[in-house]
């Protein structure tokens, strides 16, 4: 079966409405759908280039577009050739304008603009990049958030998703055996996150990880009884550091665990 596409007509980057449609294809299986941005339309040239990709390879067409006359031209050269279109923005702006009394600046790219915000974001994630998976202890003091955890337990998904979000996020690999370093205990304790994760659920992961690498599922990294042992060590050190935060990720998403987390800093920042 030949695979479906879905393409993104947007006036900025695309990466909102991407995250939307990625969201709302979760609830689908087994379905192949490749999603094309087809980004930074501004005007009606624009419009038709793009719209020419989706003619020629038809699909689904999502836009998200401020320009109203943009807006237009997509919906009228969709209709001439057959396209399912899906307007993501203007719904929402109009019925915002309605609730708020006020109308919208029509201003492309404003979400994604270059301001101090995004400078802040691009440099977290510039350092949790170089922190990851006990990289650079030295410089921990310098992290807003320390995230440790035994291998596998969504340390590095988790750190790039608050780095998103403007934090600078370093992450220590916990290892029975293996004192953790130093440093560790040297900055504020409080900054600390200890993540926890069902046993029987870690070894599925570290086994479909092996399984992905073509190695042996059967080895020590996977086997339950040894993983166990490793999370009953985490557990006892978390025990003797009060001060952390510790967080059950064995049922939550990334964005779950990750709200938990900056409700937590919020806390702190108010103190």
């Amino acid at each position: 079966m030949k695979k479906k596409i879905i393409y993104i007509i947007s006036d900025a980057t695309g990466e909102t409405a991407e995250r939307v449609i990625r969201a709302a294809l979760s609830q689908f299986y087994d379905e192949d759908v490749r999603v094309q941005r087809l980004c930074q339309i501004r005007n009606e040239p624009d419009v038709h280039q793009a719209m020419s990709v989706a003619v020629r390879e038809p699909g689904m067409v999502v836009y998200t577009l401020v320009d109203p006359h943009l807006s237009q031209t997509v919906e009228r050269i969709a209709e001439e050739h057959g396209l399912l279109v899906v307007d993501l923005l203007t719904s929402l702006i109009y019925n915002l304008s309605r609730y708020l009394g006020a109308p919208s600046k029509e201003k492309p790219g404003l979400l994604y603009r270059i301001d101090p915000e995004y400078h802040k974001r691009v440099a977290a994630v510039d350092f949790t990049v170089k922190h990851d998976d006990g990289q650079e202890t030295r410089n921990l003091h310098k992290a807003d958030l320390v995230l440790v955890g035994v291998s596998r337990s969504s340390k590095t998904p988790l750190s790039m998703y608050l780095a998103h979000k403007g934090y600078k996020v370093a992450n220590v690999p916990l290892v029975k055996g293996i004192d953790p370093p130093e440093e560790l205990f040297q900055i504020d304790q409080n900054k600390i996150v200890g993540l926890i994760i069902d046993p029987k659920r870690l070894v599925e992961i570290r086994a479909s990880r092996l399984i992905t690498m073509r190695q042996s599922p059967r080895g020590k990294y996977a086997d339950y009884h040894l993983v166990e042992d490793e999370i009953g060590y985490c557990r006892q050190l978390y025990r003797r550091h009060p001060e952390w935060m510790v967080i059950d990720v064995t049922h939550k998403s990334v964005e779950e665990a990750s709200s938990e987390i900056m409700r937590r800093m919020d806390l702190l920042a108010q103190k």
